[in-house]
């Protein structure tokens, strides 16, 4: 899917469409799946029967159904920076990869690197975050090594868990951990468990700016300054990187 919107995109097309058979159960899965993502049955291929599926793609922004109008987010809601340590940054976002890192180590075919839904686990005293809010990934690393790489969308927030079980089961295959290191983090501090983000993964920008160049730009305001959970940042400030990073203006719908 999330190739076909890539290309959408930088193709800069107004329309989508697909045709397929309904002739078998992964086929009507395949449907299924298109319509979740925003695609409606228009008619039928002559003279082979098949099904024709399209998506407008002209820039807009439904709130209440995110992957419709995917990959458009909307300035109405809140920007957050959002760390991400080195070691999981990749290995969740794969088309963020950095120049000094080599594909060859993220081509498996693992749940979490394909999707375009995955999760970010945290414990930032910051939560009041919800559906729509957008976040964007930095990367750790330092002055010269910390990088903003990656805009997302949040789809759902998970504060409240029955147990460990249901916990590590809302992670799974969203997540670059097991399930023996999911059980590590909600029993790290039994007093603050930590809460789950479904975000859809939506742009890796074409040009990563450090930290040093964040703190030019009056993003980041020092080094004492840098995220450590879910940090607000304005919408002044969300332009300047989009600007800076030379991304594709035309996913923000304000």
């Amino acid at each position: 899917m999330k190739i076909i919107f890539d290309n959408a995109l930088a193709q800069k097309v107004e329309e989508i469409y697909v045709t397929i058979f309904e002739t078998r159960d992964e086929q009507r899965r395949l449907i299924t799946l298109l319509e979740e993502w925003g695609f409606q049955h228009f008619g039928y291929k002559s003279p082979s029967g098949e099904l024709v599926y399209v998506r407008d793609f002209k820039p807009h922004f439904n709130l209440k159904n995110l992957k419709s109008t995917y990959p458009y987010i909307g300035l109405g809601k809140n920007i957050f920076l959002v760390p991400i340590y080195p070691e999981y940054h990749t290995e969740l976002m794969p088309d963020s990869i950095l120049h000094t890192e080599s594909k060859a180590n993220f081509i498996d075919h693992e749940p979490h690197r394909n999707s375009i839904g995955k999760v970010y686990i945290s414990r930032s005293w910051e939560k009041d975050i919800n559906a729509g809010d957008i976040i964007v990934f930095y990367r750790t690393g330092g002055y010269y090594k910390s990088v903003v790489t990656t805009i997302g969308i949040i789809d759902k927030v998970y504060f409240n868990f029955e147990n460990e079980a249901d916990f590590v089961n809302k992670c799974r295959k969203r997540s670059v951990f097991t399930d023996e290191k999911l059980k590590e983090y909600w029993n790290f501090n039994s007093k603050n468990r930590p809460f789950l983000v479904n975000f859809l993964y939506v742009y890796s920008f074409p040009n990563r700016i450090n930290l040093k160049r964040l703190i030019e730009l009056e993003v980041i305001k020092d080094l004492e300054n840098v995220p450590r959970g879910f940090q607000r940042i304005s919408k002044e400030m969300l332009i300047k990187i989009i600007k800076d990073t030379n991304s594709d203006e035309s996913i923000i719908i304000d």
